[in-house]
């Protein structure tokens, strides 16, 4: 009887132990699955994190871009300004023309000279002011 005794006891103890190791073998997988949610929500910060900065990252090059393009559009915007025609009166070219001097190209002082040698002083001063007013000069 006493071995029945003592085999019961052991079970009982057995049964005590299996309990025990049931509350901690549960309270180890509660802890398991909050670590897990904290692990998942510390990966997605940084992938948040390295999206956000992926983004400024590109929207840093696309400013560079437009700051490069603005610059080369205000340049050809000047050098179109530059290069437009630039015209004289028919007066002016008829004289010139009569002197020998073409007037699409800037002429030389002393050819200019010379070719407006004939004109009164006021003439001279009016045919180079349009030519500098024309940029020929």
């Amino acid at each position: 009887m006493e071995d029945e005794k003592s085999g019961q006891e052991a079970v009982q103890r057995l049964a005590t132990a299996t309990e025990s190791l049931e509350r901690v073998l549960t309270k180890i997988e509660a802890q398991y699955e909050s670590l897990n949610a904290k692990v998942d929500r510390i990966i997605a910060a940084i992938e948040d994190g390295a999206l956000k900065a992926a983004a400024e990252t590109e929207a840093d090059e696309l400013r560079k871009k437009l700051e490069t393009l603005e610059r080369e559009k205000t340049e050809l915007t000047a050098k179109a300004q530059r290069a437009t025609r630039k015209t004289m009166s028919p007066l002016v070219t008829g004289l010139l023309a009569k002197s020998g001097v073409e007037a699409d190209t800037a002429p030389g002082e002393a050819i200019l000279a010379k070719a407006l040698q004939s004109l009164s002083v006021e003439q001279r001063i009016a045919v180079k002011a349009e030519m500098a007013r024309a940029g020929l000069l």
